[in-house]
C-alpha cells in the first residue's frame, strides 16, 4: 500500500509542473493567482498522502490544515491587491 501512496504522490508531483507553469508564464495576473492556489491545494494533499506514508496522518492533518488556511488567505490577500489597484483585469482587452 506504500507503493501506491507514494507512486500517487509522484504523480501530484508531476501535476504540480503544469500549474507552476501556469503561475510563472501566466499571461494575465489571474491566471497566476490560480497557478498558485492550485499548487497550494495539490501540496495539501500531498501532505496528507505523506502521512499515510509515514503512518502518523494525525500529525500531518493539523499541518495541512495551517497550510490550506494560509494559502487560502495568501490568495485572498493578493486578489484583493490586485483588484484595488485595477492590475488583475489590465490585460484583457474586449476588441
Amino acid at each position: 500500500m506504500t507503493g501506491f501512496f507514494l507512486g500517487a504522490g509522484l504523480y501530484l508531483c508531476f501535476l504540480m509542473m503544469f500549474s507552476l507553469y501556469r503561475a510563472i508564464f501566466g499571461p494575465k495576473v489571474l491566471d497566476r493567482l490560480i497557478g498558485v492556489n492550485a499548487i497550494g491545494s495539490k501540496t495539501v494533499v500531498l501532505l496528507l498522502i505523506i502521512g499515510l506514508i509515514y503512518g502518523r496522518v494525525d500529525m500531518f492533518i493539523d499541518i495541512a490544515l495551517a497550510y490550506a488556511f494560509l494559502n487560502f488567505i495568501a490568495v485572498l490577500a493578493a486578489s484583493r491587491y490586485f483588484h484595488k489597484r485595477k492590475g488583475l483585469y489590465e490585460e484583457s482587452t474586449f476588441e
